[in-house]
This record gives C-alpha cells, sequence and structure tokens, in this order.
C-alpha cells in the first residue's frame, strides 16, 4: 500500500474535491489526517480504505495494490 497516498491524491482531484470537502465526507471534523494520508505520513486503517474505495466507487484492492493502477 507504498502507493495509497498518490491514488487517493488523484481521485480527490478528479472528483475536484478539497481535502476538507473528502475529510468531511468521511466523517472527520478536520482534513489533517487527509494531509498526512496524501503525504505518506499516514497509513488508513481497513475500514476507512472500504470508506474510501466506496466514496470514490473502486476496488479496494485497486487502491491496496501498488501493482494495480486507477483506471482512467
Amino acid at each position: 500500500m507504498q502507493r495509497f497516498w498518490e491514488k487517493l491524491r488523484i481521485l480527490r482531484k478528479q472528483h475536484k474535491m478539497t481535502m476538507r470537502e473528502l475529510a468531511k465526507a468521511l466523517g472527520f471534523a478536520t482534513h489533517g489526517y487527509i494531509g498526512d494520508l496524501e503525504s505518506g505520513r499516514g497509513k488508513p486503517s481497513l475500514e476507512l480504505a472500504v470508506k474510501i474505495a466506496d466514496l470514490f466507487h473502486v476496488p479496494l484492492d485497486q487502491l491496496a495494490r501498488d501493482d494495480l493502477d486507477l483506471d482512467d
């Protein structure tokens, strides 16, 4: 899951969301943790990874596996 942060940033930007909007959609009070995830400083729990996959309508393994790229 080393590329998770990169994929999260791509998905957020593709959906024209700010970090604050994404944090709110995921139930966080602030966007600091999203910043940590996108910079690679944080690691998501399985529950959060599932929420992100559901939010952006992508398979979880596409987010989690470094050998799979996002579909265009």
